[in-house]
C-alpha cells in the first residue's frame, strides 16, 4: 500500500517539492510499522515517516497518512529552527499538516460521525491538533491550545509548497 501512495499525484508532488528543497529521503523513508499508541502514523527527524500496519488498513487511509507526514517532513526540513518540543512549532505543522492533506475534508468528517455543515474543516483541524499535541510531553493542554490560538492564522494560510489549500 505505501508503494501504492508512493505513485498517488499529491505525495508524489511532496517528494518533489521535499526533494527540490534539498531535503533527504533515503529510499527507506516511508515505512509500515505496528505501533503501540493508537496513531495512524507518524514524522520524526532522522527517521522518517511511519504508517502503523495495525491501525491503517485501506488505500485511502495510508494514502492520507503519507501525505500528512509528508507535510511534517516538508515543514521539519525547510523551517529554520524547527523543534518539535516547541507547542507553537508542533502546532503550527499540525495545524498545516491537518489544512493542507485533506485530513477533515467533510466527507471524511462525515464518517468520524462529525455532521456540522459550517466550519467543519477548521473545528477538525484544531480537534486533530490538540490531540496530536496532547502526545508532546512539553506540551501542557493549555500550553498547546494557547499555542495553537496564537498561530493559527498565520500557519492556517500558509498552503506551502501548494500554491492554495488542495
Amino acid at each position: 500500500m505505501i508503494e501504492r501512495s508512493l505513485r498517488t499525484p499529491t505525495v508524489k508532488f511532496l517528494m518533489e517539492h521535499l526533494q527540490k528543497s534539498g531535503c533527504n529521503m533515503p529510499h527507506n523513508f516511508v515505512k509500515a510499522e505496528k505501533c503501540d499508541q493508537n496513531v495512524s502514523g507518524g514524522y520524526s527527524r532522522g527517521k522518517g515517516i511511519i504508517v502503523c500496519n495495525n491501525h491503517v488498513n485501506i488505500q485511502d487511509e495510508v494514502n492520507q497518512v503519507v501525505i500528512h507526514e509528508l507535510i511534517h517532513a516538508y515543514d521539519d526540513c525547510t523551517a529554520k529552527n524547527m523543534k518539535w518540543e516547541n507547542c507553537a512549532h508542533h502546532a503550527c505543522s499540525e495545524i498545516r499538516a491537518g489544512h493542507l492533506s485533506g485530513d477533515c475534508h467533510f466527507k471524511r468528517e462525515l464518517l468520524r460521525g462529525y455532521m456540522k455543515m459550517r466550519g467543519h474543516e477548521q473545528d477538525c483541524v484544531k480537534r486533530r491538533v490538540m490531540r496530536s499535541l496532547a502526545l508532546n510531553p512539553f506540551c501542557s493542554e493549555t500550553a498547546a491550545k494557547d499555542a495553537m490560538e496564537a498561530v493559527w492564522d498565520t500557519c492556517y494560510n500558509d498552503t506551502r509548497p501548494f500554491d492554495r489549500a488542495p
